[in-house]
């Protein structure tokens, strides 16, 4: 009995990793059915994360609409994308010079991104911009910006893209935010106030659209760590707030981010957040014992505070 066990064990393990490479192929497969011949425009495409995203989407043979604020990078991304490509089964990406910071020229840059192919299967809403220091030595010029780009400049492409959702009853808007949504981390009023307003608005959309099937999503990570960042190593550990801090730093990476982003199309998501227990644990405590959030975050920021500055 014993001998037929230990001959049987490697036949189970074998079988186990062959039914999870069935299922991963069988999901990939199912994921660029899922956005083959969609358009599907994504915003900040040559950041980390868009970059990403455009490739997972235009292998999965989806007909895509790139923006970006400079034009060199568009150029480089096409390229690459274009390189590796099998031009039987992709399409050639369309470039669009898109600023979401700048209102001004949102909407008409909007109605030229809906030109392209007459209508937007998909939007992914990417591009953010990040500040951090004490709240009153922020600008409020600088809040400004930071409003325009995470806020205004999001919902303003969202607007003028739904109609045509609307009108042909089909439709996905994806937001990539932030665990800041969440709740708020000091030194990042500016940032987290962004957040936390962008993803009220697509909330409150999401159940004015579910008439017309038209499906609302949010990604948020705790935050995107660069390809080549790796923690700092630092003594952390001298308190609640900075172990925390620390297991925030473990961001995620932008192929992850796409990948998750990809299934959030394909299963019609409504919401997810992608987060280690630490952070997760951090919204538990925040909405059910908010005094005792408060008071770990505020003990942080004393000994910030009190510690000088490395280098």
């Amino acid at each position: 009995m014993g001998l037929m066990a230990v001959l049987m064990l490697p036949l189970l393990l074998l079988g186990i990793s062959g039914l999870l490479f069935i299922y991963q192929e069988a999901s990939r497969l199912w994921s660029k059915s899922a956005v083959q011949n969609k358009v599907v425009v994504i915003t900040d495409a040559i950041s980390g994360l868009g970059k990403e995203c455009a490739r997972v989407f235009h292998a999965g043979g989806a007909r895509l609409v790139l923006c970006g604020k400079n034009w060199e990078g568009l150029e480089s991304l096409y390229a690459t994308l274009t390189s590796v490509a099998d031009p039987s089964k992709t399409f050639t990406p369309k470039l669009v010079l898109l600023d979401l910071s700048d209102i001004s020229c949102v909407q008409d840059v909007a109605r030229e991104v809906l030109d392209c192919y007459g209508c937007v299967d998909i939007l992914i809403n990417n591009a953010s911009v990040k500040v951090k220091g004490p709240a009153h030595k922020i600008s409020l010029e600088l809040d400004k910006k930071i409003m325009d780009a995470n806020y205004f400049g999001p919902i303003t492409l969202t607007k003028v893209l739904l109609p045509n959702m609307i009108s042909r009853r089909t439709g996905q808007i994806v937001l990539v935010n932030n665990i800041q949504a969440k709740f708020g981390i000091p030194f990042r009023t500016a940032y987290a106030a962004s957040k936390h307003a962008v993803m009220g608005f697509f909330d409150c959309l999401r159940a004015e659209v579910e008439e017309y099937d038209v499906v609302v999503s949010t990604v948020s990570p705790t935050f995107i760590r660069s390809y080549r960042a790796s923690p700092e190593q630092r003594n952390w550990e001298t308190s609640i707030c900075k172990f925390f801090c620390r297991k925030l730093a473990y961001g995620v990476h932008p192929v992850e981010v796409a990948e998750e982003v990809m299934r959030t199309v394909r299963r019609k998501k409504q919401e997810v957040f992608m987060a280690n227990p630490v952070p997760k644990a951090a919204v538990f405590i925040r909405t059910f014992f908010p005094e005792f959030f408060f008071a770990v975050v505020a003990c942080g920021v004393k000994e910030k505070l009190n510690v000088p500055e490395e280098g």
